[in-house]
């Protein structure tokens, strides 16, 4: 008996001692669990940052395209006209962020207004490719949650830059392409026109002329020879939010399929509420090697470089030195305004709640 005293004292021991571990193990689990779902709940914060602009500034800035003509060989009359659509076009924008809307609405509505205006590579009265054709991209990028959206190679949404925003809002995509993209902006219910809606007189000229008489030299030189600008708008909401939007037709004469770096995000369209929006203009090859928007915004993220400096290492410094033409707009969190560019011209302008405003060519 006392044999059998001790076995089953020795058994009790061993339940004991075994459920202790499995109520240790379930504790455990249950404090992972909640420190994995607070790491979660951290990880979904830090995708939406909030920007302090206690005071209520906003500023805006456009551009409809770098590497005009040189001062001097644009007439008057065609000047005049190219800075009154660049004062609508801010104009737009100006209204939408004095009456407290949010940068992302700015920046669609400035684009869009540009892409409508025959004068801009974007939209109607887009560059035509090779073969005559206008083949459209667009991209625009909250700064605040860092979601994106863009299309490349459409010829029937009449505006690109409204798909982009669906494919942002309606898809778990970024991009969408030629037909796909076209499909998805038709179910959306977004405007869908006939590819030689595009094609104004002035644009099939400059076609036919680059058609009789390509342009010669390197492959680059060929291309800088083709590239006729862009539009853009960067914006910083009375919110602190940061956003970017920027829509083309490339470049003349380019190959079918070529897609610039305007709708590439981190290339030609990039924002974050924690640096700046950026939107560039130029020769879209080497803007994507280089990735200038996001190499902007990294400057002064991790070198705390000032928007002046930063846009000057690299537009003037990078970008120069390797023989790229363009230029770039962009707006950091606190509502500075860079538009540098190493053309003969980059039509733009600027806005603050400070009452600054300019509109220029050259």
């Amino acid at each position: 008996m006392k044999t059998l005293h001790v076995y089953q004292n020795t058994l009790f021991r061993k339940y004991v001692f075994i459920s202790g571990l499995i109520i240790a193990c379930i504790l455990a689990g249950t404090s992972l669990m909640a420190q994995e779902k607070e790491i979660q709940d951290i990880r979904v914060q830090t995708m939406a940052v909030p920007n302090d602009n206690a005071d209520g500034r906003w500023a805006i800035a456009i551009h409809g395209g770098a590497g005009g003509p040189a001062r001097g060989t644009m007439s008057a009359n065609q000047e005049k006209a190219y800075l009154e659509k660049l004062n609508e076009a801010l104009s737009i924008g100006m209204k939408e962020l004095e009456s407290g809307g949010s940068s992302m609405a700015a920046v669609e509505a400035v684009v869009k207004f540009m892409e409508d205006c025959p004068l801009f590579n974007a939209g109607i009265g887009a560059v035509l490719n090779e073969n005559g054709k206008a083949e459209l991209d667009a991209a625009i990028m909250d700064g605040r949650t860092g979601k994106a959206g863009a299309v490349a190679g459409v010829m029937t949404i009449k505006n690109p830059i409204e798909a982009a925003r669906f494919v942002m809002d309606k898809t778990n995509h970024v991009m969408l392409v030629g037909k796909g993209a076209e499909n998805f902006a038709k179910s959306m219910g977004l405007k869908i026109v006939e590819p030689s809606y595009f094609i104004t007189q002035e644009r099939l000229d400059s076609w036919k002329k680059w058609k009789s008489n390509p342009p010669s030299g390197t492959k680059e030189e060929q291309e800088a020879q083709g590239k006729h600008g862009t539009v853009g708008a960067v914006a910083l909401d009375v919110k602190g939010n940061l956003a970017a939007a920027t829509s083309t037709g490339g470049m003349t004469g380019k190959m079918e399929g070529r897609v610039g770096d305007s709708p590439i995000i981190g290339a030609g369209t990039y924002a974050n509420n924690n640096t700046c929006a950026v939107s560039a203009t130029g020769h879209g090859e080497y803007f994507i090697r280089n990735v200038v928007a996001y190499d902007l915004s990294a400057l002064l993220e991790y070198r705390q470089m000032t928007l002046e400096e930063a846009a000057k290492t690299t537009i003037i410094e990078k970008l120069e030195k390797l023989g790229a033409t363009g230029g770039l707009i962009a707006v950091d969190r606190e509502g500075n305004v860079v538009m540098p560019f190493n053309t003969n011209a980059m039509f733009r302008g600027f806005a603050k709640s400070t009452g600054e405003l300019e509109v220029a060519v050259y």
